[in-house]
């Protein structure tokens, strides 16, 4: 049997006998709908544990849409000509609405940049601005500790609506809701408090009960306040398939809820070996973003299998910080042990790496050197298909074999 993984521009082929393949992890597909702008105005039309937006609102007062920045696929420009229709039908003025990009600790985007996230029409009618995080207002602390330090553009505000789109997310649970807020404008400390609990086993992905790191989230996003959301469930290639809006919980669960309909997939037992691939560019540009796809693979491989990773890694590991953590460790344990007392952003991507490794052998098919590779805990191969051959060797030659070729999109789930 062949099968295809995306690398970079090209693609990965690997041959095996249909006997050992467990399986071929895909989307499900989704219920059709109108259009996606007829889909968000449908969403606002009927928003879920809320009124409308023109019946929360009044003239005269300021809004702040916080929104992703560029390191994210929410399609702001998709859905921003409704929802400035929805604006402007409440009385509210172009002069007094804001779209912030939430920045996190991501860098500035240029202004080309922004006008591109925004669309031409919220770019040409309302002020759009990047989030600060050395500007903000400190509006509290949660149970947990994390300062709530809000950029000031959007803690000052009158009213508070918040843009997403909902994936799985392999500390906080799902992205989405709250996390517009915090991390999104929160200060590096903040940020950091808040992520350090990612150790914690409830912190994974797919997982709301329990979730110390969702429910800090979402406790900064309380005090803060929170209006409205506006959030999305992507496909494959980043199309609206369903839109909610409304209340910042209820809202957003129903998203969660239609993203596992979509993207969860349920397996009887763990595979010896799991094939994996982010789909090719722009996902696997880097280890730093490459790493989503492996982390969801963890959660289908045995103890003491075999991870093959595929991604083209061309830029290299991604981030200074992860970069700093994975070139000198001196274990994989070492970056777990140092997570716990000096959690740093950039560094969590390398424990997650680590942890992943305490289950799991990894195999990295990509451009990076081989040396290199080595020298970050992984094990180099050619090819995928060698990567295959060479797991079959050490695991026998009926080890059982998952195939996740988009991996970043897809969670996998033992039954019970």
């Amino acid at each position: 049997m062949k099968l295809e993984f995306g690398m970079g521009s090209g693609v990965q082929t690997v041959e095996l006998p249909e006997k050992n393949l467990m399986g071929v992890l895909r989307a499900n597909a989704a219920p059709a709908i109108a259009s996606e702008e007829e889909e968000v105005r449908r969403a606002l039309r009927e928003p879920v544990g809320s009124p409308r937006l023109r019946e929360i609102l009044h003239p005269g007062q300021t809004v702040a849409i916080i929104t992703s920045d560029l390191t994210r696929p929410m399609p702001t420009a998709k859905v921003m000509p409704p929802l400035l229709d929805e604006l402007y039908a409440a009385g509210i003025r172009p002069e007094d609405i804001t779209l912030v990009f939430a920045l996190g600790s991501h860098r500035h985007q240029s202004d080309e940049e922004k006008r591109r996230l925004a669309g031409e029409r919220a770019w040409r009618e309302i002020r759009c601005v990047d989030s600060d995080p050395a500007d903000f207002v400190h509006l509290g602390v949660t149970k947990a500790g994390t300062p709530v330090d809000i950029t000031r553009v959007v803690a000052e505000a009158d009213r508070r609506i918040c843009l997403g789109n909902v994936e799985y997310h392999y500390f906080a649970g799902y992205s989405g809701g709250a996390k517009a807020i915090m991390p999104g404008c929160s200060t590096r400390a903040a940020i950091q408090s808040n992520h350090s609990m990612m150790v914690r086993p409830e912190a994974c992905a797919g997982n709301l009960e329990g979730n110390p790191l969702r429910m800090d989230i979402e406790e900064a996003g309380a005090i803060c306040g929170i209006d409205f959301i506006l959030n999305v469930v992507l496909g494959e290639h980043k199309e609206i398939l369903c839109a909610a809006a409304g209340d910042v919980t209820a809202a957003h669960r129903k998203l969660c809820a239609f993203l596992d309909t979509i993207y969860l997939k349920l397996l009887d037992r763990p595979a010896d070996i799991v094939i994996v691939s982010q789909g090719g560019a722009p996902k696997d540009l880097n280890l730093y973003q490459t790493q989503k796809a492996l982390d969801n693979a963890r959660h289908a491989v045995r103890q003491g299998g075999i991870i093959i990773l595929i991604g083209s890694c061309r830029e290299g590991l991604g981030e200074r910080v992860f970069e700093e953590w994975m070139t000198t460790s001196p274990s994989p344990e070492a970056m777990i042990e140092r997570i716990g007392r000096d959690f740093q952003l950039g560094g969590h991507k390398a424990a997650a790496i680590a942890m992943t490794l305490r289950k799991a052998r990894v195999c990295l098919v990509s451009d990076l050197e081989e040396e290199f590779v080595r020298s970050i805990f992984l094990n180099p191969m050619p090819s995928a298909q060698e990567a295959l051959d060479a797991a079959f060797r050490e695991l026998g030659a009926d080890a059982s074999v998952l195939a996740m070729p988009f991996g970043g999109s897809t969670l996998p789930r033992i039954r019970n």
